[in-house]
């Protein structure tokens, strides 16, 4: 199943791997200079693990920049803001879980 929200943002791809009342699991693939905005939740963290190529996680307050390869991960807890891209010249994919609790996104400038 194949889930994009381009009323907020448009990357190569999101699969939804599983949904409940309070987790989503997505797989993203994000192209060459493709990012997620800027953005935060108000219940859900946001726990990334790396497929394939390098995903850059970039947070707010604390200011934090971390690049992810293949088989490692990393979290950010709500309501940090924070932001993902892909600087690199190959895709790159990574699993998104969030939760636990309800779903949202709030852009940010």
């Amino acid at each position: 199943m194949s889930e994009v929200r381009a009323q907020l943002y448009q990357v190569k791809k999101i699969s939804v791997i599983a949904k409940g009342a309070d987790v989503l699991v997505r797989e993203y693939v994000l192209g060459p200079g493709e990012f997620i905005p800027w953005h935060h939740h108000t219940q859900v963290s946001d726990h990334y693990y790396g497929l394939e190529g390098v995903v850059r996680i970039e947070s707010r307050a604390p200011a934090v920049r971390r690049e992810l390869n293949p088989g490692e991960s990393a979290s950010v807890t709500f309501p940090t803001a924070h932001h993902v891209s892909n600087s690199s010249r190959k895709p790159c994919r990574f699993l998104l879980i969030q939760g636990v609790g309800k779903y949202d996104f709030v852009k940010e400038e």
